[in-house]
């Protein structure tokens, strides 16, 4: 008598019980290892882009938003800051380094970051083609934005104003390729990067028409033209990363910086924590709901077998009257509930593989961020172990029914 074909026979007869049984399996399993999904991609995506940075520097405003926008490109800017104030910073003992960035345009929904060799070599990246811009309208496109435009080492493009397409462009004013960075993860993979005085160009370029028409009209004052010096402290830029010599730094110096001075300093690890406890009571949320429906699914599983069990008393005492077993009757309702355990738990990784994969396109458009690593996690393996306790205890129950069957009553009541 072979139990696995008599078990999966009788799951198909109850078709419905079955259906409904797995389906609530399914649903709390893939809710669960979605959870678990993206929770390793974006610690992982947040842990990469943020290390190495102990404080952000930028307009006063929202902390949180300063470092959405400065290091991870998904939100709005807050403002722009001085130059001069940036560089007043790089005297202070307790800084290590510091990274200007200055944005505020885009090529086809692409970052255009004004910023040092200083910020490549932070994050690691290396050139897979051409060189690193080393001039003004010079760029190095990362990874994902040379494959979604199809931009080449040579080509030119126009940049419009603003972080989303729908800005208006800059056509009289080109930016150049000059290279091209493999892709290793980070957010450089989906930016344009340039140098600050690019930045500084283009807008300025944009006033110069409307300056020189005014200029015009006045009447020139010997000694009015402003210095070079001078021109340069009116350069502003829209944030600065800063790593600190010692944690001496990160007590003192962002307490002077925001009662001190027209800037704000955020710390990285602070706000992300804030964030991720935040967006932590959803997801325990979701986790206890999961958990719900697949505590809701055992009890479905019993409350079919203990139904069935009732039902086919009759063909139970015919098969114990043929030789089979108490124990070899009891294992194949087990199996039941074990093959019920495990048809749900695979439809549930492929259902949290299928919502990553709509969850990830929708990163993708908007915030250019793949979350696309469809492999097998660990605790997905504790994951079905649970999944086949659920199904041994929601069946074990009702199958030791078969141990108090009366086996001349039964055949001799139908």
């Amino acid at each position: 008598m072979n139990l696995l074909h008599i078990s999966w026979a009788n799951i198909k007869e109850k078709k419905l019980n079955s259906f409904l049984s797995g389906l609530l399996l399914t649903f709390g399993i893939g809710m669960i290892s979605l959870l678990l999904l993206l929770d390793r991609q974006l610690d992982a995506q947040f842990k990469r882009n943020i290390k190495g940075i102990d404080m952000v520097v930028g307009a006063k405003g929202s902390p949180l938003q300063l470092i959405l926008s400065s290091i991870y490109q998904i939100d709005a800017p807050t403002g722009n800051i001085p130059l001069a104030e940036v560089n007043k910073l790089k005297m202070n003992p307790m800084v290590k380094t510091i990274i200007p960035l200055s944005m505020g345009d885009n090529h086809k929904g692409f970052r255009i970051v004004g910023t040092t060799a200083q910020y490549v070599t932070h994050f690691e990246a290396k050139l897979a083609q051409g060189a690193l811009f080393s001039t003004t309208l010079e760029t190095t496109l990362g990874s994902k934005v040379a494959e979604a435009t199809g931009l080449k080492i040579g080509d030119t493009f126009a940049s419009a104003h603003g972080l989303d397409e729908a800005g208006e462009a800059h056509a009289d004013v080109l930016y150049k390729v000059t290279g091209i960075f493999e892709a290793n993860g980070s957010v450089i993979d989906q930016l344009i990067l340039t140098d600050l005085s690019s930045v500084w160009a283009m807008h300025e370029h944009e006033e110069s028409h409307e300056a020189s028409e005014a200029e015009s009209h006045e009447p020139h004052t010997e000694g009015e033209e402003p210095h070079a010096h001078e021109a340069e402290d009116e350069k502003e830029v829209t944030s600065a990363l800063i790593k600190f010599r010692s944690p001496m730094g990160l007590v003192a110096l962002p307490r002077q910086i925001n009662a001190n001075t027209s800037m704000q300093a955020a710390l990285p690890s602070i706000e992300i924590n804030r964030l991720f406890s935040l967006l932590g009571v959803g997801i325990d949320t979701l986790r206890a709901l999961a958990l719900v429906i697949i505590l809701i699914a055992g009890v479905s599983v019993f409350v079919s077998l203990y139904n069935s069990l009732k039902e086919r008393k009759y063909e139970m005492a015919l098969m114990l009257s043929m030789g089979a077993t108490r124990t070899r009757l009891f294992g194949m309702l087990l199996l039941e509930g074990l093959m019920l355990a495990l048809l749900g738990y695979a439809a549930g990784l492929m259902l949290s593989r299928v919502g990553l994969w709509l969850f990830s396109r929708a990163a993708e458009q908007d915030f250019h961020y793949s979350l696309a690593d469809f492999g097998l996690l660990s605790g997905e393996l504790y994951l079905l172990a649970a999944a086949l306790l659920v199904g041994v205890m929601a069946a074990a129950l009702p199958s030791l029914g078969v141990y108090r069957l009366n086996l001349s009553r039964t055949l001799a009541e139908d």
